[in-house]
């Protein structure tokens, strides 16, 4: 990559290696990194160490250094996972399939800066709102993707209101929503609803600002209300959001070209920039 590519490339990774420390600490094995939650909540990744970013791709990385993050994260009884740019650690894919892990590749987009985001038309009665940490509505909104993608099918599925009621409760037991609400209340999340008539959420997705850069994720549709524009709505007010927000590049990552084609239409382009997830759940 060259020119404008390699400075988005620059200020994507940087926006990788700053986002997780809000939420973690990172323990450093040799050129690999692990990401350690402070909190109950998604566990994080191991990927190339951002300290040394340059030393993977120079051909460092090791059978045993990746044995010792799977290791801790074993002990630590999270998913043995990992996470990273592809431009950034080209030499790494290689080494982590031959351990045994399987590896998907997520291509990036980036909105084009120059490109106005008009808000996408919504069903009769639904609205979208920014949940607030005291929001009624957030338990469920933060339980939603549990159902969204646990269907990963576009079609309409079975999962409705009952069953978001159900995960939403699960999530108050553990303590899931409590550790959320003060990241909210620190403008390190901002979380977009689409909601029904009686405040049920819909859809919803999630961005977190660092540096001037955000990645837009989490993007859901209740299995019951899909196939309205719901995840275009919720995906254009999120970018509407963040430009507000003062962030000047937005992206996301997609696994299906049906999916990219939405996200072009409201003015993301190839990034020319690859995710790649080793065994994953969360991002698969």
């Amino acid at each position: 990559m060259r020119g404008m590519s390699d400075s988005l490339c620059a200020r994507i990774e940087q926006y990788y290696a700053a986002v997780p420390l809000l939420f973690a600490d990172a323990e450093e094995f040799g050129p690999l990194r692990l990401f350690v939650r402070k909190e109950p909540g998604t566990p994080y990744y191991g990927g190339p160490s951002h300290a040394q970013p340059i030393a993977e791709s120079s051909g460092i990385t090791t059978a045993a250094d990746i044995a010792r993050v799977r290791a801790r994260q074993r002990e630590l009884g999270v998913p043995e996972a990992f996470e990273w740019l592809a431009e950034a650690a080209p030499a790494l894919r290689a080494r982590v399939e031959a351990a045994g892990l399987p590896v998907e590749e997520r291509p990036l987009m980036v909105l084009d800066p120059h490109h106005p985001v008009p808000p996408q038309p919504l069903p009769d009665g639904v609205t979208l709102r920014v949940l607030t940490a005291d929001d009624p509505a957030l338990p469920k909104a933060l339980a939603l993707p549990r159902l969204a993608f646990a269907e990963p099918s576009a079609a309409v599925g079975p999962a409705g209101p009952a069953e978001l009621s159900a995960a939403a409760e699960e999530l108050a037991a553990d303590d899931t929503v409590e550790v959320v609400r003060p990241t909210i209340r620190a403008g390190h999340k901002a979380l977009i609803a689409a909601l029904a008539p009686d405040g049920t959420p819909l859809a919803a997705g999630h961005y977190h600002p660092a540096g001037g850069t955000t990645e837009i994720g989490g993007v859901g549709t209740l299995p019951t209300a899909r196939r309205q524009g719901l995840a275009a709505a919720v995906t254009a007010a999120l970018a509407i959001h963040a430009r507000n927000h003062g962030v000047r590049t937005v992206f996301l990552a997609y696994a299906e070209d049906t999916v990219a084609r939405i996200y072009a239409r409201l003015g993301f382009r190839p990034a020319d920039v690859t995710l790649l997830i080793a065994n994953q759940p969360a991002r698969s």
